[in-house]
This record gives structure tokens, C-alpha cells and sequence, in this order.
């Protein structure tokens, strides 16, 4: 689980990422990157009802935040990002490792990887809320 301070939540966030940020989009996964003013990165993760059912987006969007919780000590601070699962990601042959691969080359090309710094951390969700 992500900690609240480095989650996107409400709609008008994803909107101001998508809408003033920039993209970047493959097979599987589309990035938008907005920078912001606070020294850590935020995140949001999108699913749309395109991409199967709910089991499926569900799925879909726990690897989604493996992904970046496993890649966010490396990626550069002071950015929202939101990550947005493409219709092939419900196909039943797609998995994690897929996922995993499509989010750190999207944010190699968004030029947020920056693999030679492992200082950043993601400390656990504290809360013990379990909502997205």
C-alpha cells in the first residue's frame, strides 16, 4: 500500500495531471507526469470499465502500484504521475512482470527513472486504510 501523502485521490487531481502534464503511452500502460511543488512524488492509478471486469481491473490496479512502489525510490521527486491501464491489459496472457516492465520504460521515457538514486522511500500505509 502506497501512504496517503504520495496518493493522487481526488478526481480533479487525475484531471489536472491529465489535462496540464505531459504523456507518454505503450501497449499497455499511458503515464502523465505534471510537475509539482512539494519534495516527494504523488501518484494516481487509473482503470477504466473498458478493461475487464471489476476482478480484472482490480487485479490490474494492484499491479499497477506494485509496480511503482518497487520502482518509486529511483524515480525523481516533485511530480504527480498518473498511470492509466490500457484495454490490452485484460487479456488473460498479460502479467505482472509485463506491467512492471511497461512502467519503468515509461518512466525511463518520461525521464523520472533515475536508477542511480535509491534514497526516496514509499513508507507503508500507516493508516490502515485499504482504499485506493
Amino acid at each position: 500500500m502506497i501512504a496517503r501523502l504520495f496518493r493522487l485521490r481526488r478526481p480533479f487531481e487525475f484531471e489536472r495531471v491529465r489535462k496540464r502534464g505531459k504523456s507518454w503511452a505503450d501497449r499497455y500502460v499511458v503515464i502523465a507526469v505534471l510537475p509539482n511543488d512539494l519534495e516527494h512524488n504523488r501518484y494516481g492509478f487509473a482503470v477504466g470499465r473498458r478493461v475487464g471486469g471489476a476482478v480484472d481491473r482490480n487485479r490490474i490496479k494492484r499491479w499497477m502500484r506494485e509496480s511503482v512502489r518497487e520502482l518509486h525510490p529511483t524515480l525523481s521527486p516533485g511530480h504527480d504521475v498518473v498511470f492509466i491501464a490500457r484495454g490490452a491489459l485484460a487479456q488473460p496472457s498479460v502479467n505482472f512482470e509485463q506491467v512492471r516492465n511497461s512502467t519503468r520504460a515509461l518512466s525511463r521515457k518520461a525521464g523520472l527513472l533515475d536508477e542511480s538514486d535509491q534514497s526516496q522511500q514509499i513508507p507503508p500505509d500507516s493508516s490502515g486504510s485499504h482504499s485506493s
